[in-house]
């Protein structure tokens, strides 16, 4: 099979899973529904794992593979796309080793559990946007598996949802979040503002010639690199639960423990 259909495959797997089992669990029941998206993560898993060895023994080369338009507004173009890399070919074994681990010891944690299909459908919708997160050939697609984590987050620490607290602990998580994510969003504004694009591969190669560039604010003139570096840094500090955006973490315990355990280490 072709590398790059191999890797759209592993990429779009949990989502599969997910639409599937989240749309239709009731009717398959409890073992198909468990065994449809693990069975899909653990495809997802394979996969990553092959991309890892060919990039790591096979002298693989950085590719993007391009799969829809995104958003096209005048100038700022974004489109949906893969990109694989050293960083995310890391990063897919990373993460979909760990959810797939999850997603079997839930299967004993959850067994009594009346609601497992959602349960499960949550948990491969919180995967893939893990793995549209880090295989992001742009800004933009890495805001939206940036949203994605906070969606899926909020609907699985607020699974118990007729537990008070459980639902004040996911409404608390996607507002903290959402003060992160504000950062982030004036990041990716700041780096198009500086470079007219937001895409890696473009983007990457012009920093060196853009050191000297500055906003002048307050009668001060700042570093826009250093600007545009804080903003992005303040998105990753909501989500890694960083000091100051820290208070969701300790109340997403009121998720299931596989939950908590993916949600940790996701941070």
């Amino acid at each position: 099979m072709n590398l790059e259909l191999l890797v759209t495959l592993g990429v779009f797997a949990p989502l599969l899973g997910a639409a599937i089992v989240g749309l239709s669990g009731r009717r398959l029941g409890d073992l198909l529904s468990r065994s449809i998206t693990t069975g899909l993560l653990f495809v997802s898993c394979a996969v990553a794992w092959i991309v890892f060895s060919q990039w790591t023994w096979g002298h693989l080369e950085p590719f993007t593979v391009h799969i829809a338009p995104f958003i096209h507004v005048g100038d700022f173009q974004s489109n949906w796309s893969i990109r694989i890399d050293a960083l995310s070919a890391v990063m897919l074994v990373v993460v979909t080793t760990v959810s797939s681990l999850v997603h079997l010891y839930s299967w004993g944690y959850m067994a009594e559990d009346p609601d497992k299909p959602r349960f499960f459908a949550y948990l491969s919708l919180f995967t893939f946007a893990m793995l549209a997160l880090v295989t992001a050939a742009d800004f933009m697609q890495l805001f939206f598996g940036w949203e994605g984590v906070g969606l899926a987050s909020y609907l699985l620490i607020g699974f118990w949802y007729k537990k008070s607290t459980a639902s004040a602990a996911a409404i608390k998580a996607f507002v903290v979040n959402r003060v992160g994510d504000f950062g982030f969003a004036l990041g990716v504004f700041t780096v198009f503002w500086m470079f007219g694009t937001i895409e890696f591969a473009e983007l990457f190669p012009m920093i060196a010639a853009r050191e000297g560039t500055g906003w002048e604010f307050l009668g001060h003139t700042w570093s826009a690199l250093d600007l545009a570096g804080v903003l992005l840094f303040i998105g990753a500090m909501g989500k890694s639960a960083q000091f100051f955006l820290h208070t969701w973490l300790p109340d997403a315990m009121e998720g299931p423990t596989p939950v908590s355990a993916l949600i940790h280490a996701a941070t």
